[in-house]
């Protein structure tokens, strides 16, 4: 999230990474002496002052390529995508803005302006001047994670710039609602803390390389859960920006779509029903399957939707290509089935 915005679902923020340990050993033998030759003795390198080596040596080498984005509503932090001057960062970060403040760890500044966003993933680039001093991250791949991974995060919270904060990979996979009608699927859920102002920023593993941008805290009503924080995998980030980079677009998402806007049904006891179909895009999955405006889908697979949240979660664990069966409601008030195959969201 913005560093001065609170959200009622999940807070947006951003990360920064990781972690390692090692060991030696050293023996001494005396030769050509009189004198019986010394006892071998072996000694250990202290583990935790190498896992601090460790820590050391992935903050040197990634804080430089992280850095503040200032708007006029708020502060948080992008990741230098490649040496052309593309950062990458969340699109609740850019919100409406197209020029930007973008500060360096060396203390630098310059402006920054818009490239693309895809709100379907809180993705977005944006641009600073070329330069020899740009410090591109490296980006690595994300699907080779594991639950209980090292990982640290480093951005800019609360404006406190080059922060940095560790944990681990605490679970893989997870879709999750930014609260706002947008679910982020495949997040990498981690221990590491998240706060506002970080959103955008970097989740390091202990090779030295990005493979998440930390974006959502999770929240226990209005305060902060402690331990729960999500980043966008660096897959999603590896697919999205290049796009956005060459066509300031996303045709290709790689995420499942039906091809509707919906929003929530309620009963007359205020109980949700499920979600009722507004506009059917027109050659998408829902109308080539019949789905017309006023229906009401009521679940996918036969697991409930009854709301547009649940509708969207769904559609998030699921790929383009897959065939969905899906409970409708006619305005009517008739049931049936309708089977549907999914889009890419990109490409609707």
């Amino acid at each position: 999230m913005r560093s001065q915005t609170n959200r009622s679902v999940a807070r947006r923020i951003a990360p920064v990474l990781l972690v390692v340990a090692a060991l030696a050993y050293g023996s001494t033998l005396a030769w050509g002496s009189s004198t019986p030759a010394a006892k071998k003795t072996t000694t250990t390198a202290d583990p935790g002052l190498a896992l601090q080596s460790d820590f050391n040596a992935v903050v040197k080498a990634v804080r430089p390529s992280v850095v503040e984005i200032a708007t006029n509503e708020g502060l948080g932090s992008g990741v230098i995508f490649d040496n052309k001057g593309d950062i990458v960062t969340n699109a609740h970060v850019v919100g409406t803005a197209t020029t930007f403040t973008v500060s360096f760890s060396n203390g630098k500044q310059q402006t920054g302006r818009l490239v693309g966003t895809y709100v379907p993933d809180d993705l977005a680039v944006i641009r600073v001047p070329s330069s020899k001093e740009l410090k591109p991250a490296q980006i690595d791949n994300s699907s080779s994670l594991q639950v209980g991974d090292i990982v640290l995060a480093m951005g800019n919270p609360l404006g406190l710039s080059s922060s940095v904060t560790e944990g681990i990979v605490s679970f893989n996979g997870r879709a999750v609602s930014e609260g706002n009608g947008v679910v982020l699927p495949d997040l990498i859920q981690t221990s590491a803390a998240i706060n506002p102002g970080n959103s955008g920023g970097a989740l390091v593993d202990l090779t030295k390389h990005v493979i998440g941008i930390p974006t959502l805290a999770a929240t226990n009503g209005s305060a902060a859960a402690p331990g729960l924080g999500f980043a966008i995998p660096s897959s999603t980030v590896k697919l999205i920006a290049p796009q956005l980079i060459a066509t300031g677009k996303v045709t290709t998402a790689g995420r499942a779509a039906l091809g509707i806007s919906g929003t929530d049904a309620v009963s007359f006891n205020d109980e949700p029903v499920g979600v009722a179909v507004t506009a059917v895009q027109a050659n998408g999955p829902a109308a080539k399957a019949g789905i017309v405006a006023g229906d009401l889908i009521t679940a996918v697979n036969n697991q409930p939707t009854p709301g547009f949240t649940d509708l969207e979660t769904i559609l998030a664990n699921l790929k383009p290509g897959v065939r969905v069966s899906i409970s409708i409601t006619s305005s009517s008030g008739s049931k049936h089935v309708a089977s549907a195959v999914l889009a890419d969201l990109g490409q609707l």
